[in-house]
């Protein structure tokens, strides 16, 4: 499917472009976004690469990646990036990420990306699964899943290598009949 292209009431989700690489860095680029995740702060250079491979993968045929940029509705500003990776071990389901601007933190942007994330996987995808993980120090992603409507299942034992170390990851679902159970309280809408 392509292209995708989602809106609530503050944010959308939209293919990315080139012309984005620069804000995506100043995502992918920052120690604080980058705090919880698998990786460091990423260049300027590597950042160009993560993007021109995101829209490189958006044409594939079957397309099995959809990382998306999360825009603010009102200025179309990027304020984050969010993925959808179809798992090829797991028929209909698929592993989600986000990651948001830190100058955007605190404002509910993170529930609603996922709540966009969650549509397109359910509504456009008609996806049966999707999950995802975070450090178990992230208490801020934790409540952003819950609020989405992803039940937390459990650990990953030393899922993640970063510094030298092994870290767990926690994970978190939601099955398609829970998320049209919750349809009442959603706040995405296609456009």
């Amino acid at each position: 499917m392509y292209p995708i292209s989602r809106h609530s009431r503050r944010l959308s989700l939209r293919e990315l472009s080139h012309q984005d690489a620069e804000e995506v860095f100043a995502v992918y680029g920052d120690a604080r976004a980058t705090e919880h995740m698998s990786f460091h702060p990423r260049s300027r250079d590597e950042v160009e690469a993560i993007v021109a491979r995101f829209i490189t993968s958006a044409t594939m045929d079957p397309r099995q990646e959809y990382a998306l940029a999360v825009t603010n509705t009102s200025s179309g500003q990027l304020i984050g990036v969010g993925r959808l990776a179809l798992d090829p071990h797991q028929p209909r389901a698929a592993t989600f990420g986000f990651a948001l601007r830190p100058d955007t933190w605190s404002h509910g942007y993170g529930t609603e990306t996922v709540r966009l994330l969650l549509a397109c996987a359910f509504e456009d995808l008609e996806l049966h699964r999707v999950w995802g993980a975070r450090s178990p120090h992230n208490t801020a992603s934790a409540r952003t899943m819950d609020r989405a409507g992803l039940s937390e299942e459990g650990y990953i034992r030393e899922h993640i290598q970063r510094d030298g170390k092994w870290r767990d990851s926690v994970t978190h679902s939601i099955l398609d009949h829970e998320y049209r159970n919750a349809l009442p309280h959603k706040e995405s809408q296609d456009v």
